[in-house]
């Protein structure tokens, strides 16, 4: 006699290396963000063993951010296409061979050619994390997941130029600045290993286009923005670089014009062009620029100023952005945990606030300074205080404006801020570092402030155009059905 009752349906297990595959992203992309900032301090080392000059260093620096930036969506897109393993593991070997490459730099042209060359390697490896762990964890893991992979890859950032600091000043076998690349050899061929083990195969899906002409005029439009920046002011800022950055803005406009007739002709955009007609979704790009731009060009100023105005060593200066790593770790916490949830916007108001009111005081210490008798406890308050309010900005910034996004959109728009973000710190490093080198002898420190505030002025004035509320942390981690990592673009976003 048949058994009535029904056949239990079995569901899949869980993959069972999937906890090593997170280790393993964690890894990847601290390595990614670690060489966003851990260059900061090699500034008078590349001087003295390359000759590089303060437009050469800000090419170091903000060259690999730009080609990041430049980079970002694409790799989102050649993830969807050929799959997201593929593509981490070409990524991730590429990265290690341009650490390498960089490490082995004769001069500074071939240093800067070989960053560029990490950065894009970096934006093919960035946008695959995110996936991979979406594909392997679901529900209440993936929630873990997140809880672990954000505030490490936050940690990634803040403790560049400390780790920086310490193996140029340890100068460990004579390779003084060089070890800030090949500290990445290890640690990138043992990630590469265990990662073409375990983690799983999983065919990309060959339907997808990736819009090549889409990604040229992105990459195009950065350097055409990037580059005058970065030679105006030891040039004079003759006409090409005022034609260059025009030109840069008819190519941004232009390829926005491009991803309309791409989707309108049947074919898949970079960029979901929906995105690009919400005024709170463009006017948050301006913000997440802006923001971005004054926050990472400020953190190199403070770095600049301490080893050239004030003669600290690498490990020193590496150490004086620990104040700002603190109180950014504060604000953020205060800013995620309390504020958000119970004043909405007002937090993106806040912490632009409590960021003006820390230049504030951090101008009255730079006052008067005895540079004989100088310690960096005599900054401590201003620059806590400034960290402060970046992290309550840092904490909430893409929640609000992805709540102006719909739920199938929020693959593209997660690239598109990241990819901004990153682009915005390259301009920052041109902007800053050229108002610093120009009054490096007169208080270039208290010049570059003097932007920042312009900077986030702007900034809190475009606050007001955003949504009142946050997006749900659901609708952000893929937790809504439509809300996959399959999104053209999809990439977490970068932190400092």
């Amino acid at each position: 006699m048949r058994d009535p009752s029904p056949t239990p349906v079995r569901t899949a297990e869980p993959y069972r290396w999937r906890w090593l595959i997170l280790a393993v992203m964690i890894v990847a992309e601290i390595m990614d963000l670690l060489d966003a900032s851990i260059v900061n301090v090699a500034g008078p080392d590349l001087e003295k063993s390359l000759g590089a000059g303060s437009v050469g260093l800000q090419w170091v620096i903000g060259g690999y951010a730009l080609t990041l930036g430049a980079g970002l969506v694409l790799g989102g897109r050649l993830g969807d296409r050929y799959g997201r393993r593929r593509m981490f593991l070409a990524g991730l070997a590429a990265f290690t061979a341009a650490s390498l490459l960089c490490a082995a730099a004769p001069n500074t042209g071939t240093l800067i050619a070989f960053r560029l060359l990490q950065g894009t390697a970096g934006a093919m490896l960035l946008p695959q994390g995110l996936g991979l762990l979406r594909e392997n964890f679901s529900g209440p893991e993936l929630t873990r997941v997140f809880a672990i992979f954000g505030p490490v890859l936050g940690l990634g950032g803040i403790i560049g130029p400390v780790l920086g600091g310490f193996l140029i000043e340890g100068d460990f076998f004579g390779l003084g600045w060089r070890s800030v690349f090949l500290v990445n050899l290890p640690v990138g061929i043992a990630a590469l290993i265990v990662a073409a083990k375990f983690v799983p195969r999983k065919a990309g899906d060959r339907t997808v286009r990736v819009d090549l002409t889409g990604a040229a005029l992105v990459m195009v439009s950065c350097a055409l923005l990037v580059l005058p920046l970065n030679q105006g002011q030891e040039e004079g800022w003759p006409l090409w670089t005022w034609l260059s950055m025009a030109a840069s803005v008819a190519g941004f406009a232009l390829f926005a014009l491009q991803q309309r007739r791409t989707a309108a002709a049947g074919r898949e955009p970079l960029v979901t062009p929906g995105l690009l007609r919400k005024p709170a979704f463009t006017v948050g790009l301006g913000g997440i620029a802006l923001f971005f731009g004054g926050l990472i060009g400020s953190q190199l100023v403070l770095t600049l100023f301490l080893q050239i105005g004030r003669h600290f060593t690498a490990g020193e200066a590496g150490l004086g952005n620990l104040p700002l790593a603190v109180g950014t770790a504060i604000g953020g916490a205060v800013s995620g945990a309390f504020l958000a949830d119970r004043i909405g916007r007002k937090v993106l108001q806040v912490g632009p606030l409590v960021q003006l009111a820390g230049a504030a005081v951090l101008w009255r210490e730079l006052d008067g300074l005895d540079a004989a008798s100088f310690s960096i406890w005599d900054i401590v308050p201003g620059v806590t205080v400034a960290g402060v309010g970046a992290g309550m900005v840092i904490a909430a910034l893409f929640s609000f404006i992805l709540a102006a996004v719909d739920d199938d959109e929020i693959g593209s728009a997660s690239g598109v801020l990241s990819a901004v973000q990153a682009v915005g710190g390259s301009i920052g490093v041109a902007v800053f570092g050229s108002v610093f080198f120009t009054r490096a002898e007169s208080g270039g420190f208290r010049y570059a402030l003097i932007v920042q505030a312009c900077l986030l002025l702007v900034f809190l004035a475009i606050t007001f155009l955003l949504p009142r509320k946050g997006r749900p942390e659901e609708g952000q981690h893929g937790g809504t059905p439509t809300a996959t990592a399959e999104g053209p673009g999809a990439a977490p976003p970068l932190t400092v």
